[in-house]
C-alpha cells in the first residue's frame, strides 16, 4: 500500500465526527443510503520547500491532510510549537490528529489566501501592520529551550556555509581557493557576532508573505478606500487576528531582527529601501514599548537589521541552489536575482564588509549572465509599482 493510500485510510479512521465529505453530506440529507468512507475526496496541493505533501479533504468545512516523512520532518516540533503559539494568541492551524510514526497530520484548513498575492502599494501598510502584530506576539513568548532550540553561532555559520557549497561551487561551478575561504570566514564571523549581540527572542525563522495566510473568516479589508478596517469574530464581540501563521516548525531562540528581515526584505517581493527602514524602526519602537527589547538607537537597529539580512540572504542563495540541484525544485532559481540584489545593497553601507563586497563583485557576478535563470540583479523586484506607497 502506498503512503498516500495509508494516509487516506488513516484520515478516514480519525476524521472528527463533525466533519463529513460534501458528497456524504448530500447523500445523508437526500437519501437513506448508508454513507461509505470511500465518499471522501482527497486533492493534492502544491507543496513547499520541505518534504511535506499536502492534501485538501472535501469535508465541511474542509481539512488538510499532511504527509510529512519522519525521516525528514520534525513532526513533534511542529505540534509542540503550534500548541505553544496558540497558547500565546498566535493563530496556527488546529491539529485534529497526528501519527508521529507514520508522519500523518490532520489540520485545520486556512484556505488559499497567502499574504504575498494580496500585497500591493494600496494594501501593504494594513497587511504588514497585521503581520507585525502577530510577530510581536511570537517575540513575547517565553524562550523555552525545551521547545525552541538555540539559534547559536554554529547553526548560523552552518547555514551560511550552504552558500559556498551549493551556490558558488555547485551552481556556478567556481573552485574556491584558500584566499576565497578566508574572506568568507571573516565575513561569516562578523555576521554571527552581529546576530548573537542582539536581544534573543523566539524566532519563527521563515516569517514571510508565503508563510502568512489572510484568513477569510476573520478578514481584513485590502481595499485602500475602505477606512473601516475592523476585524470581527463570529460573535462580533471581540477582535481577532486576520493573519494565520504556517511553516513554523523550525522556530528557534535567536536574534530580534531575524523575522523582521524575513518579512520586510522578503525574497519574493521588494519594497523601497526607505519604506523598509521606516517600518523596521517603527516595529522596533513597538517592541521596545512591550519590553521585548531595551531602548536601542535607530542606528543600532538598522545595523542589526542590515547585517541580519545579509546573513539570511547569503544562506538563502545556498538554499535556493540546493532546492534545484538536490531536490529538483527549479522555481526558486527565478528568485535568486532579487536575493543577490539584497545581498549587494546590504553590503554597500558597511566598510568592514568591503572585502567581501569586492570578492562578490569580482568572483560571483561575472558568472551570472551565463546562467539560465539570470536577469539583471539591479532591477530584480522592480515589478511592483510604488506610486501609491506611503511611508508609515
Amino acid at each position: 500500500m502506498s503512503d498516500f493510500d495509508c494516509l487516506q485510510e488513516w484520515v478516514e479512521k480519525f476524521l472528527p465526527t463533525s466533519y463529513v465529505s460534501q458528497k456524504a453530506s448530500y447523500i445523508r440529507h437526500s437519501t437513506s443510503q448508508k454513507i461509505s468512507s470511500q465518499e471522501l475526496s482527497v486533492t493534492p496541493l502544491s507543496g513547499d520547500a520541505g518534504f511535506r505533501q499536502y492534501f485538501r479533504l472535501d469535508t465541511e468545512p474542509s481539512l488538510i491532510a499532511v504527509l510529512a516523512p519522519p525521516i525528514y520532518e520534525n513532526n513533534p516540533a511542529f505540534v509542540n510549537i503550534s500548541l505553544c503559539f496558540q497558547q500565546n494568541g498566535v493563530r496556527t492551524p488546529v491539529i485534529h490528529a497526528v501519527d508521529y510514526q507514520s508522519g500523518f497530520l490532520l489540520l485545520e484548513d486556512f484556505g488559499d489566501d497567502l499574504l504575498l498575492p494580496q500585497l500591493f502599494p494600496t494594501t501593504v501598510d494594513k497587511l504588514y501592520q497585521s503581520a507585525e502584530t502577530e510577530l510581536l506576539k511570537i517575540q513575547q513568548i517565553k524562550p523555552n529551550t525545551e521547545i525552541f532550540p538555540d539559534y547559536d553561532g554554529q547553526r548560523l555559520r552552518d547555514e551560511m556555509n550552504l552558500f559556498p557549497q551549493w551556490f558558488v561551487e555547485q551552481l556556478l561551478g567556481l573552485e574556491l581557493q584558500d584566499s576565497d575561504r578566508e574572506i568568507l570566514n571573516e565575513t561569516f564571523s562578523l555576521l554571527v557576532d552581529n546576530a548573537l549581540e542582539q536581544p534573543q527572542v523566539v524566532v519563527h525563522r521563515d516569517f514571510h508573505a508565503r508563510n502568512l495566510m489572510l484568513l477569510d473568516h476573520n478578514g481584513i479589508s485590502t481595499n485602500a478606500s475602505d477606512a473601516n478596517n475592523t476585524i470581527f469574530t463570529e460573535n462580533k464581540a471581540e477582535m481577532a487576528s486576520p493573519i494565520g501563521v504556517i511553516d513554523f516548525q523550525d522556530a528557534v531562540i535567536g536574534p530580534f531582527t531575524y523575522d523582521m528581515v524575513s518579512l520586510l526584505r522578503d525574497c519574493y517581493i521588494r519594497w523601497p529601501e526607505g519604506y523598509i527602514a521606516r517600518r523596521a524602526l517603527d516595529y522596533s519602537r513597538r517592541a521596545e514599548a512591550l519590553g521585548i527589547i531595551p531602548k536601542v538607537s535607530d542606528e543600532q537597529i538598522i545595523r542589526w537589521f542590515d547585517l541580519m539580512g545579509l546573513q539570511r540572504h547569503i544562506k538563502v542563495l545556498g538554499i535556493f541552489a540546493r532546492l534545484w540541484l538536490r531536490d529538483g525544485k527549479r522555481d526558486y532559481l527565478g528568485d535568486l536575482p532579487l536575493v543577490i540584489r539584497y545581498t549587494l545593497e546590504q553590503l554597500e553601507p558597511y566598510p568592514e564588509l568591503k572585502k567581501f563586497k569586492v570578492w562578490f563583485e569580482q568572483r560571483v557576478l561575472p558568472q551570472l549572465p551565463q546562467q539560465s535563470w539570470y536577469q539583471p540583479w539591479e532591477v530584480a523586484g522592480n515589478s511592483v509599482s510604488y506610486t501609491h506607497l506611503t511611508l508609515p
